[in-house]
C-alpha cells in the first residue's frame, strides 16, 4: 500500500515539474517577445527622430544613384547598338572578302586561258610538234606559278611515305623488297595542298 502511495506521489511530482517547466518556457518566450517589441519600438522612434538634414542627404543620395543608374543604362544601350552595328559590318566585310577573293582568283586565270586559246589556234596551223609542246609547257609552268602564288602546291612526288591524311590508296601490289612494303610505289593522280590544308588527296599505289 505504501509503495503505491509513493508511486502516486512521484507521478504528481513529475506532473508538477513538467507544468513548472512549461510555465517557465512560456514566461521566457513572453519576455523575449516583449524585449523584441521594445527594441523595434526604439528603432522606429530613432528613425522618426532622425534629423531632417540626414533625411535630405539620404534622399539626395538616392536621387544621385537613380541618375547614375539611368546614365549607365543609356551607355549600355549605346554600346549594345554599337556592337550590333560592328557585328553586321564585320559579317558584311567577311562576305565581301570571300566573294572578292574568289573573283580575284578567277580573274587571274583569264590570261592563262587566253594563252591556251592562242596555243590551240597556233597548233591547228603548225606542223612543228616540238614548238607546240614547248608552248604548252610555258603555259603549264605559268599556271603552276600562279597556283603557287595563291598558296596551292602539289605534294612532293619524291615522298614515298604513305600517309592516310594526304594520300588515298586506290590499289596495293605485292613487292619483293621488304623495305618497299607500306611505301608508295606509284602516284596515279597528284595531290595538292592549299597552304597547310589538303586540297586534294593524292591517289597512289601502295606496296604490300
Amino acid at each position: 500500500m505504501s509503495k503505491n502511495n509513493n508511486q502516486n506521489q512521484d507521478n504528481i511530482n513529475g506532473e508538477n515539474n513538467q507544468f513548472e517547466s512549461e510555465s517557465l518556457r512560456e514566461e521566457q518566450g513572453a519576455a523575449a517577445a516583449e524585449k523584441i517589441e521594445e527594441e523595434m519600438g526604439e528603432a522606429m522612434t530613432e528613425a522618426e527622430n532622425q534629423p531632417e538634414d540626414e533625411v535630405a542627404a539620404l534622399r539626395k543620395q538616392v536621387e544621385e544613384l537613380n541618375a547614375d543608374v539611368a546614365k549607365e543604362k543609356k551607355e549600355y544601350m549605346f554600346l549594345m547598338a554599337e556592337f550590333d552595328n560592328f557585328r553586321k559590318r564585320t559579317l558584311r566585310e567577311k562576305s565581301d572578302l570571300i566573294k572578292n577573293a574568289g573573283e580575284n582568283v578567277l580573274k587571274g586565270l583569264l590570261p592563262i586561258v587566253d594563252d591556251f586559246e592562242r596555243g590551240l589556234q597556233a597548233a591547228e596551223n603548225s606542223s612543228d610538234s616540238q614548238g607546240v609542246k614547248e608552248g604548252m609547257e610555258l603555259i603549264y609552268n605559268k599556271l603552276k606559278k600562279y597556283m603557287e602564288q595563291n598558296g596551292v602546291k602539289e605534294m612532293d612526288p619524291a615522298d614515298d611515305t604513305f600517309d592516310t591524311e594526304r594520300h588515298e590508296a586506290i590499289s596495293v601490289i605485292p613487292v619483293p623488297d621488304e623495305s618497299k612494303k607500306g611505301k608508295i610505289i606509284d602516284t596515279v593522280t597528284k595531290g595538292y595542298m592549299l597552304n597547310d590544308k589538303v586540297l586534294r588527296h593524292a591517289k597512289v599505289v601502295v606496296g604490300q
